[in-house]
């Protein structure tokens, strides 16, 4: 048997390429940490001069309006990025690892000759004990993951290795901003720089999905100050990139981990808790200034693509597709939905919620719900603090963190005219058709995939399946909220 058909049979994964290091494509993906999609200027954020140097970026490249996570949580969101498989389908189920039998990406473009580096959130993007980064350095080796000079030292050093080892390169950028403890100027976390601009309460922009209330405009003007300096960071580390000069043959994308680290956003289902920016720069391939405003992608796809893109050969069994021909402006077929699950937390809760949404709607599925659990986000900082007092006295406040807290078996947005998740139309009869299409699209998702959440949506006491078909009686489904005694018995999750 040849080279070629020992290749095409998967006995060898790996791709043989012709070409030099100098001509092979490097890859550099930079994730921020718990940013709202928003919050970028190109995706209508306000204040506008927000984020100067990712607008810059996105005027040299393509911009996905329909991008998201698979789940809206750093670790488990990072071992999908890692291993290309959806949580359950790796065994990385929250802060946990992924099985040692799963294949990885960076191990796989190792294989393929490929320098491999990464800064920042080493742990969480590293699933594997046997996935090993050649050049790594973490939060307290790069002022607490929140200092733009360090990062911007250390790639220079990455890239020069990478030069000497002759070595095209896949570099992991990873910045701790704008993740908690916000940037407070007046009490500067150790180790970190302050940022090129800070902001006051009055020039906060309060997401929809919040109220806006003095301490939720407190505590958003911090994190626009640590959303500035992720900007400072993202600046230093394209400087060295491009004085590196690599630039011309890299590819690099900007995502985020997951939403804002608020209620109803990080650690859970909802539009905004997914929702992620992705800009893609590749000089001479894709489009300067484009848009993409059609497609679903998400982080389940990097892998594949970045396999495909580098002609490395990599394993069976993604559950991403590549997106390459969408980076070279050829559209793609059915790519009109993304899926999106939390599974546990922080802490070990297990949360499991499952969700599917297209352009219009957005349904889920919160198998935990059943009118006495306590949910709690890990980090909910003075915004819920916030929400609690003024839910005493108002009414409309105290329904959202009813809501929050013990939620509903199943949600169903209109994502068109509700994009903040503010009315739930599950039990709306107009909607009841469109409500068990999105239902047997979970379904048909979950027996691929081998959820172990089929038997628990398939369980519903009001709805039932029966040879594939959802047969539903849809009636008011709300959250009880318990005594107060029974919530003091609440679990305190670790931070």
């Amino acid at each position: 048997m040849n080279l070629k058909s020992l290749f095409f049979t998967g006995l060898i994964p790996v791709f043989v390429s012709a070409a030099t290091a100098d001509e092979r494509l490097n890859v550099l993906l930079f994730t921020a940490d718990d940013l709202h999609a928003e919050s970028l200027g190109v995706y209508g954020g306000k204040p506008a001069d927000l984020t100067p140097h990712l607008d810059a970026f996105a005027a040299e490249s393509l911009l996905f309006n329909r991008a998201h996570v698979n789940t809206a949580i750093c670790a488990p969101c990072r071992a999908i990025i890692a291993t290309g498989r959806y949580s359950h389908r790796s065994g990385a189920m929250g802060f946990m690892p992924a099985r040692e039998d799963v294949p990885d990406i960076v191990t796989t473009l190792k294989a393929g000759g490929y320098h491999t580096g990464i800064l920042g959130k080493v742990a969480h993007s590293t699933p594997k004990k046997s996935m090993q980064w050649d050049y790594h350095f973490d939060q307290k080796d790069l002022g607490n993951g929140r200092n733009p000079a360090i990062y911007q030292e250390r790639s220079k050093v990455f890239f020069q290795k990478c030069k000497d080892a002759g070595k095209p390169f896949y570099f992991m950028v990873n910045s701790h901003d704008p993740h908690r403890p916000y940037c407070n100027p007046e009490k500067l976390t150790r180790g970190a720089a302050m940022p090129s601009r800070t902001y006051d309460p009055a020039e906060v922009d309060v997401p929809g999905f919040l109220p806006d209330l003095p301490g939720v405009r407190e505590e958003l003007a911090h994190y626009l100050n640590s959303t500035r300096r992720l900007d400072d960071t993202f600046g230093s580390v394209m400087k060295a990139l491009e004085e590196s000069g690599f630039a011309d043959n890299t590819l690099v994308l900007f995502i985020t981990d997951n939403g804002i680290a608020v209620p109803f956003a990080k650690c859970n289902a909802w539009f905004h808790s997914t929702r992620s920016p992705l800009l893609a720069r590749w000089p001479g391939r894709i489009q300067p200034g484009t848009r993409d405003d059609t497609h679903f992608v998400s982080v389940v796809d990097l892998f594949p693509t970045f396999l495909e893109a580098t002609g490395v050969g990599g394993p069976e069994g993604l559950d991403g597709r590549s997106f390459l021909p969408l980076l070279k402006g050829t559209a793609q077929k059915n790519r009109d939905f993304v899926f999106t699950q939390i599974d546990s937390k922080a802490g070990g809760a297990a949360v499991p919620m499952r969700a599917v949404q297209n352009a219009k709607f957005g349904y889920i599925y919160n198998p935990f719900s059943n009118g006495a659990y306590w949910y709690r986000n890990n980090n909910e900082g003075k915004t819920m603090a916030a929400m609690n007092e003024a839910a005493k006295t108002d009414p409309g406040i105290a329904a959202r963190v009813d809501l929050f807290r013990y939620r509903v078996p199943e949600e169903f947005y209109n994502l068109e005219t509700d994009p903040d998740c503010l009315i739930n139309l599950i039990d709306a009869p107009e909607h009841q058709g469109t409500i068990q299409s999105f239902q047997k699209k979970l379904v048909t998702q979950m027996k691929k995939t081998d959820d172990p959440m089929l038997k628990a949506f398939e369980n519903r006491t009001d709805r039932s399946i029966v040879d594939g078909v959802i047969t539903a009686t849809y009636g008011p489904q709300k959250s009880v909220k318990p005594q107060p005694k029974k919530a003091k018995g609440k679990r305190k999750q670790k931070k």
